[in-house]
């Protein structure tokens, strides 16, 4: 079966995420072709109704519409760059993890070979696609964003960001590296009070809801950032914020202070050059500018 709007779609790449995202193409009615360089993955998804493509030249030439979801950067170049003449004039979106220059030097190759390029960055693990709270970051072609939004809603919610191709992958990576180093600080806490037999269940039951209470205020540090003035009223001084305590009992415990050390050096860098009074958002001068 079809879907009303009548779009065939294929999809290179079956791993999990990629595995994810056709079946839910296939849940939803399209006529969806799949490939993968190693044989039998496709078999459940045949089974649900997809197409299996013997060559990626096969599905390519499939769909109007082609799905990369590989390992890297360079795989998406070993699998396509033969098939630049079957894919010109048809779309390729990209959800395969990229830097923000190997998206934007993607859409040059694609633009050369006469392909409608969006690059995407999905937040979400595979069992989240098509889920609530499943989030998909698009940039690159306006008309292709346009034309295919209907189908790429039934992964998550999209979000485009606009012609630059480097944009998705650029917010992807960032939201990423807010999402590690929180991750890690917790670790580090529940490091710390495991040394009381305290367990990390117990642990992350007061900690979800800490950071959780913690993130609202985002939007203060990113008003100062934005204001380019760090000596605003109600801030939080570098000097009170200080994590000598925390290097030290974490220390004291036995427990490596990696974690914590990477935010004090941050802080001290300002201090040491006499921002001390000013606030904690003050540090990504020292991230920013890292001399």
């Amino acid at each position: 079966m079809t879907t009303n709007d009548g779009v065939q779609v294929s999809v290179l790449g079956l791993g999990a995420m990629g595995s994810a995202l056709a079946a839910a193409l296939v849940r939803a009615g399209h006529e969806t072709t799949v490939w993968n360089r190693s044989p039998g993955r496709a078999d459940d998804l045949v089974a649900q109704g997809a197409r299996a493509a013997a060559t990626a030249g096969d599905a390519v030439r499939a769909s109007r519409l082609v799905i990369a979801c590989l390992l890297d950067h360079a795989s998406v170049h070993e699998v396509l760059d033969p098939l630049a003449g079957d894919l010109a004039g048809r779309t390729l979106v990209n959800v395969t993890t990229t830097s923000p220059a190997q998206a934007r030097e993607l859409a040059a190759w694609a633009a050369e070979a006469g392909v409608a390029y969006l690059d995407g960055g999905i937040m979400a693990v595979p069992h989240m696609i098509g889920q609530p709270g499943s989030s998909i970051l698009y940039s690159g072609s306006a008309d292709a964003f346009a034309q295919y939004q209907p189908l790429l809603d039934r992964w998550g919610t999209s979000t485009y960001f606009g012609e630059d191709a480097g944009l998705a992958s650029l917010y992807d990576l960032a939201l990423l590296a807010g999402m590690y180093v929180m991750f890690a600080g917790f670790m580090h806490g529940a490091a710390m009070v495991a040394s009381a037999g305290v367990p990390a269940t117990k642990f992350a039951a007061m900690a979800a809801p800490w950071l959780t209470a913690m993130t609202g205020g985002f939007h203060g540090y990113a008003t100062v950032i934005d204001g380019g003035d760090y000596t605003v009223e109600g801030q939080q001084s570098l000097e009170f914020s200080d994590l000598g305590d925390i290097q030290r009992a974490s220390a004291e415990l036995g427990v490596s202070t990696e974690v914590v050390d990477m935010v004090q050096r941050l802080i001290r860098r300002q201090i040491d050059a006499g921002h001390g009074k000013e606030g904690f958002a003050r540090i990504i001068e020292s991230i920013k500018h890292p001399g």
